[in-house]
């Protein structure tokens, strides 16, 4: 994410329930308990779920700009990873529910909490059984303000509406798994007057009309965390074609940002470009498709959504990203997107690498060497905000402040200078693949990057990583 700086452990329920014991093939009984209600995440404990895994959502929703409204139905396939005797999804805001089935069998539930959809099944879900869930309803979803976090969930536009889910903007839309750990491919299949453009993650696969009502259904075939989950309602113009080294690009700008057809071709282009560079550097660019949307929707950020970020810029000349920009959230889908943090206090790893992803493209573009740019940051005063707090573990109201960002960057490039130049190349490829399509906490990379430089890094870690206050160089 890039915005402007601002100030599966399981968790035990309070009173353990379970269904009726069915009997085990010994004769002893079998005993089905309740799945967490959180991921175990200290930053955000209502978030996440335990007691099952899931591999899939598909999703269905038709927006009506009458009432600003969707009716949904979004079908969860999962696998149990404990005998469950019932389960939570992530389900918030005022959105009404009509109809709960599990296996294609109606199951009672409540909402209880501050996001908890509990769910009880007719009968227990042995472990390591799949089954499915599918959630029937309807209303005008949520906007989340968040007082330290800002804006995220569904965001009403001009014309219609933006999805988006960082840090939990995602279970205002659909009912979800929603912690980065319990990451699962999609299928979303969106519905809106033929009029407005419908816009998703992933590859379009078809376009159908009928009745004056337009669908389109998009696929994400890589695993991906419910936070970088996307959806765009409105009317867009919308560019596709493939990038030098051969990858899917599909860009879309909204038109009420007014911005000129050969402005719209440069953003496309520029993407390409970046997103080739980048596949360059960091190794195999890990989705089926890259791109980027740009929208008017009053966040003033924009958001490392899987494989097309969205870019809210407010009145920015032209309308479209920078290249700064666009390296920072193109440099995302390999760290961040595709690997993702194991807690959110890891989140450094996301935004560190993505800054200093905008200071490779502009030191191998002519603009101002990587040295430069970490001196210039690394001048900014003690006193300043910047160097206040762990970067490795910035507090929950902290996570998108410039201590990790820029001062991630800034370890990063401490890291570079004290393993050296092979190994940090080896580095900038090595990790990625090795966690592709997974989780991974601060402890994790700084014991891959010792192994891969053969390198003590327990100081440089503490002082930069684990230590408030302006390190000595």
């Amino acid at each position: 994410m890039s915005r402007t700086p601002r100030a599966l452990a399981a968790v035990t329920l309070g009173v353990a329930a379970s269904l009726a014991v069915t009997a085990a093939p010994a004769g002893a009984a079998e005993r089905f308990t309740p799945g967490a209600p959180g991921a175990g995440d200290p930053y955000f404990p209502d978030m996440g779920n335990g007691g099952y895994d899931v591999a899939h959502y598909d999703i269905g929703l038709k927006y009506d700009p009458a009432t600003k409204g969707i009716q949904a139905v979004t079908r969860v396939t999962a696998r149990a990873t404990q005998n469950l005797s019932r389960f939570d999804l992530d389900f918030l805001g005022p959105l009404k529910i009509s109809s709960v089935k599990v296996d294609g069998r109606a199951a009672s539930y409540t909402r209880t909490g501050a996001q908890e959809l509990v769910i009880t099944p007719r009968k227990g879900i042995r472990d390591r059984r799949a089954f499915t869930v599918t959630v029937a309803y309807s209303g005008v979803p949520q906007t989340v303000n968040d007082d330290a976090l800002g804006v995220s969930g569904w965001v009403p536009t001009p014309d219609g509406a933006v999805m988006l889910n960082q840090p939990f903007g995602a279970a205002t839309v659909y009912p979800v798994n929603d912690h980065p750990t319990d990451k699962a491919t999609y299928t979303y299949t969106l519905t809106a007057p033929s009029g407005l453009t419908t816009l998703a993650n992933g590859d379009p696969r078809g376009r159908r009309t009928a009745g004056g009502w337009t669908t389109t259904r998009w696929d994400v075939r890589n695993p991906m965390a419910s936070e970088l989950a996307m959806i765009a309602i409105g009317r867009y113009d919308v560019a596709t074609g493939r990038t030098k080294a051969g990858i899917p690009n599909l860009t879309a700008t909204d038109r009420a940002m007014a911005i000129k057809p050969e402005d719209a071709k440069k953003f496309h282009d520029q993407t390409a470009e970046v997103t080739d560079f980048q596949n360059r550097l960091y190794g195999r660019y890990p989705f089926t498709s890259t791109g980027g949307i740009v929208v008017k929707a009053g966040v003033g950020y924009a958001l490392e959504t899987q494989g097309r970020p969205v870019y809210d810029l407010g009145r920015r000349p032209g309308g479209i990203p920078s290249t700064d920009l666009l390296a920072h959230e193109l440099g995302h889908q390999w760290f961040g997107d595709s690997v993702s943090p194991a807690r959110w206090a890891d989140i450094w790893l996301n935004e560190g690498f993505a800054t200093y992803s905008e200071w490779l493209y502009a030191a191998a573009h002519g603009g101002t060497s990587v040295q430069k740019q970490f001196d210039e940051t690394y001048a900014t005063p003690a006193s300043n905000g910047l160097w206040t707090g762990r970067v490795a573990d910035p507090g929950r109201d902290h996570i998108f402040d410039g201590l990790v960002y820029d001062r991630g960057a800034m370890a990063v490039h401490v890291l570079r200078t004290k393993i050296g130049e092979r190994a940090f190349s080896a580095l900038l490829k090595a990790w990625p693949t090795a966690y592709r399509y997974g989780n991974a906490s601060t402890k994790d990379f700084v014991r891959f990057a010792e192994r891969l430089s053969r390198k003590d890094l327990d100081a440089w870690a503490k002082a930069w990583l684990y230590s408030e206050g302006k390190p000595s160089l």
